[in-house]
Parts: C-alpha cells; sequence; structure tokens
C-alpha cells in the first residue's frame, strides 16, 4: 500500500479524484485489478494494524460506489483472485451488482494452453501433452504457462537442447504443488 498512498489520506484522495475524472470524461470505465489490497476485510475495532489508511482508502471508495447510479456513464470493474479476503461491506448488492467467475480452463483447453505456450520450445518427438493437460486438473493458464516454463529450465540446468516428457512431469509436480495450497481459496469461488 506505501506505493498507491504515501501519505495519510492521499489514497482516499485518488479514489474520490478518479471517480470526478471518469464522470467528467464519460462515457468511461474504472478497472480496479487487486481489489482486495484495498478491499480486505477490516479488523475488530479498537485493533491497531497499522492499516488505517487502507481502511480510509476502502471507506472512500465504499462511499463513492454508493453514490454511484446506473444511469451513470461509467462502469466500475474489479478484479481478484482473493474473494475470500474482501469485505462483505464492498461486495454487497448496490456497490458490487455482479460477481462473474473466470473457472479455470477444462482438459481440452489447457492442452491447447499448453501447445501455445510449448510452440517455441525445443520439444523432444512424442510429448504427451495431452497426458500432462490431464495431470494439471485445476490449473490456470498462468500456472501452465509455468509449466512449460519449468520444464524448459529443468532440460536446461540438465543442459540439454531438448524438452522430455520427464522435464514436463517435474515441471507439473513443482507447479502443481504450490497450486495445492492455494486449492482452498479456489473453493470458496464455489
Amino acid at each position: 500500500m506505501s506505493k498507491f498512498c504515501k501519505s495519510i489520506g492521499e489514497g482516499s484522495r485518488m479514489v474520490r479524484e478518479l471517480f470526478v475524472m471518469a464522470r467528467e470524461h464519460a462515457p468511461s470505465i474504472i478497472f480496479m485489478d487487486e481489489i482486495d489490497s484495498i478491499g480486505s476485510a477490516r479488523m475488530e475495532s479498537g485493533s491497531d494494524n497499522g492499516d488505517s489508511e487502507v481502511q480510509r482508502t476502502m471507506l472512500e471508495l465504499m462511499n463513492q460506489l454508493d453514490g454511484f447510479e446506473a444511469s451513470n456513464k461509467f462502469k466500475v470493474l474489479m478484479a481478484t483472485n482473493r474473494i475470500d479476503i474482501l469485505d462483505q461491506a464492498l461486495l454487497r448488492p448496490g456497490r458490487v451488482d455482479r460477481k462473474i467467475e473466470f473457472p479455470n480452463p477444462n482438459a481440452d483447453s489447457r492442452g491447447d494452453i499448453l501447445k501455445i505456450h510449448s510452440r517455441k520450445m525445443n520439444l523432444m518427438p512424442g510429448i504427451d501433452l495431452k497426458k500432462i493437460a490431464e495431470n494439471m486438473k485445476g490449473a490456470s493458464g498462468a500456472e501452465l504457462k509455468a509449466a512449460c516454463t519449468e520444464a524448459g529450465m529443468f532440460a536446461l540446468r540438465k543442459r540439454r537442447v531438448h524438452v522430455t516428457q520427464e522435464d514436463f512431469e517435474m515441471a507439473v509436480a513443482k507447479v502443481m504443488k504450490d497450486t495445492e495450497k492455494n486449492m482452498s481459496l479456489r473453493k470458496l469461488w464455489k
């Protein structure tokens, strides 16, 4: 948050100015990526968690959303990977009217994504990308790309010019190990 607001009140001022600018330049869209950085659940009152500026910024955002009318010619879009930590007051109807989940790709789509990210790799003949895709059930596009990158790194570390099925299998194990830590978060979306 220190990069977002360097002094007290700056975050809330920036939110106010953003909404003023959107109204003045309508039609417009406000896109807030990683809204969880300012919209996470507030702590119990009286706790000193050092995030009072973040809370002021979120309160200003909620005030601006409360004053937002559907007839306005601007829209507010928010994105997060961590809906589980967002403050319910931010998510209530009237502030956030629609929640749209973008699920992770199915097996066929995972195979297509692996083909895209391995297209420029020097693969050994016979690599079974379909099997790799099946072994990455629940993986995101970013995780599939990471598996391709890791497979290439395994080959480079062994000073080989070709990526093998074993390189992919080790890469999948590494990427999916990290993914398992976050599986409980994904269940909250369902």
